[in-house]
């Protein structure tokens, strides 16, 4: 099938003025900015590179959250190790630490299998679908509007998904000016391949997060595995290894500084598009109580394990993401002040309303969007710090299975194509994959303890803002109660809710069930809320994004989407970074580990390790430039979440390492992208293989993607 992007790429070409390292593009400007490429060390053809029937971009996998890529015909997929350390954590016990010790799978049959919701995406498709998305929406208005857009948009997956195996979405971009459906290739059997110790994988923790130098061997192995006829099937001891179209090769050679690199994946979230009010709020009002609540989260929950291992470990991956992310946040604040961001984007802001107001054609055209929008985000703003308060209480993760349980009841009568998304009959499965990871990741003591804390922080919003039902059925049924006689501690007992009607559920005694149910009406009231504040914000920002389209155009350039989590590449060179005072090197190496090795957390590589780098026993991985072993390198390529686990190509799309982090000062360009000041970290593909090869002695997978 031929993959049809064209109708997107007039609209945003190479932008004139941007940064040659700036941009997360999609596969249909490949061509178009081809002579940028060229010109910064791209020895592929542009529009070979774009093509999704061909290599590399064929081998790149969407993990639901991480990118990956697929390193062998035998469906060995490459990660980073923060992006299979859910399934690290999930297999791990006191017994068998893996968190600590790491996993090695000797053969295929010792592979085990990732955690409950695992899944690999294989993209196959991206095409426009704007015109029938918002086919019977344009004239509409509120929920109104949302709704018939939220209809088309089921119905397109709908159909994409009458193909077996697959599983589709439809994205927005430019604030919803245009829609791509995006088709996948839904790989449900994931397993644990390999994984190095935590000293390796995890080595420098929060305290090294975001920072540079680096020294972390962020990288994971999983494998997709399919039935033996070659269809998707959750996992079944039958299934065999999947053969995907196409892998990718590895460099026979490592990277330099100055070198070509460029990485694909699925980046999650920019806001570059956002007004230089939104910007204030955010940065004003939303990211500081976001990051203490995070903070706070945080210390909770190291608070509530730390007497016991096993707690540790069944708390491990919560804890990581929430310490990640309220660092990253911490970074943006940090970066918002030392570009004057808030200044940068209102005076940007001041100079393109002038332009509108300038000329009667465009305020005719564009002006009442603009008042719209303006009107709209203040709305939305106010609304957004109240559901931050309310959003805690998902962290009692009873109440919360709870609350989807009795959803779904709900949704569940209705005919499937007016269910709300998320509880349609394609997200059974996923539904009941979430319950049972509760399993492995609750303890009900330290869930009280959150979940006591959660509601202290809620209730300090006005009475107004709180949810009226919740507050009086948990101050009747009492804390103590809805712990003692909860049932659905149990996997079994949470699974059964799924299968249950609305009145069967309104008849149960669980505290939990009874709970969720007298929560709900507030949350089905605010729910109406928000889809109307979604279809005035989408008809105001489409219009908002249009006049920001002339205005580029009118300066020479046109803009690329904000980050949506679909297909995108992203190019620059290897590089160092150097301001008064300061000097990074490009790259970093062994003797760095053993410098800052302690022994203790989180500075405790494995022994062997610290061995073989002082005995300089690095073979065939010594970089001749630096007469070491490299570990990570700099680049300039623009990343941010999502694009966690993408594998870093060279000139010639060979796999060199997987990019894995930002520096700490250039967390900032989700917002404003500032090549003097952001870098992307990236694991060495050389300190990848010779840990393999020296320290955990992984010849099997060397051998597999024939690593020389």
């Amino acid at each position: 099938m031929r993959h049809r992007f064209l109708l997107l790429a007039p609209l945003i070409l190479l932008a004139g003025p941007v940064a040659a390292d700036e941009g997360m593009w999609l596969p249909s400007q490949t061509e178009a900015i081809g002579d940028k490429m060229r010109a910064a060390g791209l020895e592929l053809d542009p529009k070979t590179l774009g093509d999704l029937n061909r290599a590399p971009l064929n081998a790149i996998v969407s993990l639901g959250g991480c990118s990956a890529a697929f390193l062998s015909d035998q469906g060995l997929i490459a990660t980073n190790h923060h992006c299979v350390y859910g399934s690290i954590q999930y297999n791990s016990s006191p017994e068998h630490n893996y968190l600590r010790d790491g996993f090695l799978a000797r053969t295929l049959g010792d592979e085990l299998p990732a955690a409950p919701g695992s899944r690999v995406y294989v993209i196959e498709d991206l095409r426009d679908v704007t015109a029938d998305v918002l086919r019977g929406a344009t004239k509409l208005a509120g929920e109104a509007r949302n709704g018939r857009i939220e209809t088309n948009r089921k119905a397109l997956i709908a159909a994409c998904e009458k193909k077996p195996n697959r599983r589709c979405d439809v994205r927005a971009y430019f604030g919803g000016k245009q829609y791509f459906l995006q088709q996948q290739l839904e790989i449900q059997d994931v397993r644990l391949v390999y994984a190095p110790a935590g000293g390796v994988g995890n080595f420098g923790g929060e305290i090294d997060n975001w920072q540079w130098p680096r020294h972390t061997g962020d990288f994971g192995f999983y494998r997709a595995y399919v039935a033996p006829d070659g269809s998707s099937a959750p996992y079944s001891k039958d299934n065999v290894p999947f053969k995907p179209k196409a892998w990718l090769p590895i460099a026979k050679q490592g990277l330099k500084e100055g070198d070509f690199i460029m990485v694909a994946g699925f980046p999650g979230t920019t806001e570059r598009h956002r007004t230089g009010v939104e910007t204030r709020f955010y940065f004003e009002k939303f990211y500081p109580l976001q990051q203490r609540l995070l903070a706070e989260y945080s210390d909770a929950i190291t608070a509530a394990t730390a007497s016991s291992p096993e707690l540790a470990i069944r708390y491990a991956s919560i804890l990581k993401g929430t310490d990640n992310y309220k660092k990253k946040i911490l970074g943006q604040l940090a970066g918002a002040d030392a570009i004057r961001l808030i200044e940068r984007k209102e005076s940007d802001e001041q100079a393109f309303r002038a332009w509108v107001a300038a000329d009667a054609t465009r305020r005719e055209r564009w002006s009442a969007g603009l008042t719209a929008l303006d009107t709209q985000a203040a709305d939305a703003n106010a609304a957004a710090l109240e559901t931050l308060r309310r959003g805690l209480l998902d962290r009692g993760q009873l109440y919360a299975a709870a609350m989807r349980a009795y959803r779904w009841s709900l949704e569940r009568a209705k005919p499937d194509a007016q269910r709300k998304s998320g509880f349609q009959d394609r997200d059974r499965r996923a539904l009941q994959e979430a319950l049972t990871q509760i399993e492995r990741r609750f303890d009900p003591a330290v869930d009280r303890a959150l979940f006591e804390k959660a509601v202290a922080e809620y209730r300090q919003l006005p009475a107004a803002s709180r949810n009226a039902g919740f507050d009086a059925a948990l101050d009747k049924i009492g804390m103590d109660a809805l712990y003692r006689d909860t049932k659905l501690g149990t996997t079994a007992n949470r699974i059964a809710l799924l299968d249950m009607t609305a009145d069967a559920l309104k008849a149960s005694t669980d505290p939990f069930v009874q709970l969720a149910i007298a929560a709900y009406p507030d949350l089905e009231a605010r729910e109406a809320a928000t889809n109307a504040r979604a279809g005035n914000l989408q008809a105001a920002r489409s219009t908002y994004m249009d006049a920001r389209m002339g205005y580029a155009a009118s300066q020479g350039r046109t803009l690329y989407p904000d980050a949506n989590s679909s297909l995108r590449f992203s190019y620059g060179t290897v590089k160092a970074k150097k301001r008064d005072g300061m000097a990074w090197t490009a790259f970093t190496t062994g003797e760095g580990i053993v410098e800052k090795q302690t022994g203790k957390e989180p500075f405790n590589a494995p022994q062997k390790t610290i061995d073989l780098i002082k005995a300089k026993d690095y073979g065939a991985y010594t970089a001749p430039e630096l007469g070491t072993l490299p570990v990570n390198y700099l680049g300039t390529v623009d990343i941010t979440n999502g694009n966690s686990g993408s594998s870093t190509l060279n000139a010639r799309g060979e796999f060199v390492g997987l990019v894995f982090d930002g520096t700490i000062e250039g967390i900032i360009s989700d917002w404003w992208f500032d090549p003097s000041i952001t870098r992307s970290i990236h694991v060495d593909s050389r300190y990848i293989f010779w840990t393999m090869a020296k320290v955990d002695g992984a010849q099997r997978l060397l051998d597999e993607m024939k690593v020389k």
